[in-house]
């Protein structure tokens, strides 16, 4: 099948728009001029607003991954106490990344299970200059308690690192009320821009803890980005992916057009459409939920239905041309996961949900076709 026809609906990378695909064919220009300094500060201003931050905000040349190691390494130090807090691949990552530049102090939960505030709180209380969270664990499907985590940090005098790499753009993400010293996005995910750039804002807690941080990252060090960004002509420490900033300016662009209030009320819409139509198919929802978590707004988990694998599920979708996720590590063949990040549409949600119903029948786990679409289709109908 053409990957033009092709209808993705993984957790990232999305499906960007023609105008993005455009601007990213613009001539090359140099990266210490005025222009790309207006594009840079460009999209610094947007992305402050989808931060809901006053907190400086910069454009790294790297995924987000990248973003999440700028954030650590620039503010730990070797026996620098980290709480990190797991319960998906991504919490498995950031505690990965922290045990490279300080010593870890783990919070580990079966992937897909809530957060417990009280064993955080617990461990807090011995003592930590910072605490990792991911706010949406994509790799589960689960919405993370990040207000609870930020107050929590604040009690204690701990720097709040965050991965919103998958809800900042898609939910409602507010950095400064919820106290968080340093968040991280990706532009593949639900700024709907390309791969290869990432999005971190620094409090000036932050930066204050970096001073004293001997052995920074070297290339993807936040206090070279903050001396850059400062300029009157504001610029990136290192050569920047032109071509990338071109496209994310264009998706900020693209966001601020259809309003942050709209564009999540979109991504919760379709969750749930995707939600009603799975519980229709008698499809379990992966995730446990507590009182302080939420299934996800931008990626849908759910158990593999009996006799039939998450990779099965994934394998057929593809050769329908639908592009799905299956479950990461532990987690493969267990469960299969829906995306509706970036600019998706209700008649995209409508459309998995169709080939998804195919795919069922096929496996023999449903004996008729209609009741996921119907049930889809009556949560778009109200919205």
């Amino acid at each position: 099948m053409d990957l033009e026809d092709t209808l993705l609906m993984m957790p990232g990378p999305v499906t960007v728009t023609p105008r993005v695909l455009r601007a990213m064919s613009k001539p090359m220009i140099n990266h210490r001029s005025a222009e790309f300094a207006g594009i840079y500060t460009d999209c610094r201003e947007i992305l402050s607003s989808i931060f809901q931050t006053k907190n400086d905000i910069f454009v790294l040349s790297g995924s987000g991954t990248a973003g999440m190691e700028a954030a650590v390494g620039s503010s730990v130090g070797s026996g620098d106490k980290v709480v990190a807090i797991e319960n998906g691949k991504f919490g498995e990552r950031f505690k990965d990344i922290a045990a490279i530049y300080g010593e870890v102090v783990p919070v580990v939960f079966e992937w897909g299970q809530p957060v417990n505030l009280e064993v955080v709180k617990e461990k807090l209380e011995e003592g930590a200059k910072a605490i990792t969270l991911v706010h949406n664990e994509t790799s589960a499907g689960i919405l993370n308690p990040a207000a609870e985590i930020g107050k929590l940090a604040k009690k204690h005098d701990a720097l709040f690192i965050m991965d919103g790499v998958t809800s900042l753009g898609g939910d409602d993400v507010k950095v400064d009320e919820w106290g968080v010293d340093i968040a991280v996005v990706g532009s593949q995910k639900c700024l709907a821009a390309p791969p290869g750039l990432s999005v971190v804002s620094v409090s000036e807690k932050a930066f204050e803890v970096m001073k004293d941080v001997t052995k920074r990252p070297y290339y993807n060090d936040l206090l070279a980005y903050k001396k850059s960004g400062d300029k009157p002509k504001a610029e990136t420490p290192y050569t920047p992916a032109i071509p990338l900033f071109y496209a994310l300016q264009e998706a900020l662009h693209i966001v601020k057009e259809e309003g942050m209030e709209a564009r999540i009320k979109r991504h919760r819409v379709l969750s749930e459409a995707i939600r009603a139509a799975v519980a229709e198919l008698n499809i379990e929802m992966f995730p446990q939920l507590n009182e302080y978590s939420h299934y996800s707004n931008t990626v849908s988990a759910m158990k593999a239905p009996t006799d039939v694998t998450g990779e099965d599920i994934k394998s057929d979708m593809k050769a329908r041309g639908v592009i799905i996720a299956g479950g990461q590590e532990r987690l493969k063949n267990k469960i299969f996961r829906i995306g509706c990040m970036g600019n998706v549409t209700g008649r995209d949600v409508l459309s998995t949900i169709q080939q998804l119903e195919i795919v069922l029948n096929k496996h023999g786990y449903i004996d008729r076709l209609g009741a996921g679409v119907e049930a889809a289709n009556r949560v778009l109908d109200r919205a």
